[in-house]
């Protein structure tokens, strides 16, 4: 049988922490990398690292956030689309079929 370890770290005012450098070792954490905590009906808890989603893409995020954080400070600099403009997008797509589940073909073929 093991040995457990245990390790400590404090909450700030803000009730965040440092993960020990022990536990992120044990649990081959990163910097971005996301926890997953269970929580047992004893109150006891249980750190996991949490496995990325397909549907995780941290570019995308980065993008998102980027743009939320714009629209944030710049409010006065959305505009809406005029109906032309979205006539013309429509025009350059026309009937495609498109499923955005299936992968894309490689280069080669």
């Amino acid at each position: 049988m093991s040995a457990t370890l245990e390790v400590e770290s404090t909450l700030t005012d803000r009730y965040q922490t440092t993960v020990p450098e022990t536990v992120r070792r044990a649990l081959n954490l990163g910097k971005r990398d996301k926890i997953h905590y269970t929580i047992r009906p004893s109150g006891e808890v249980m750190l996991t690292r949490a496995e990325p989603s397909e549907e995780d893409d941290p570019v995308l995020g980065q993008f998102l956030g980027f743009l939320a954080n714009d629209i944030t400070r710049h409010p006065e600099q959305l505009q809406s689309m005029d109906a032309g403009f979205v006539q013309r997008l429509q025009s350059l797509v026309g009937d495609l079929d498109l499923d955005l589940d299936v992968p894309l073909p490689a280069d080669d073929e």
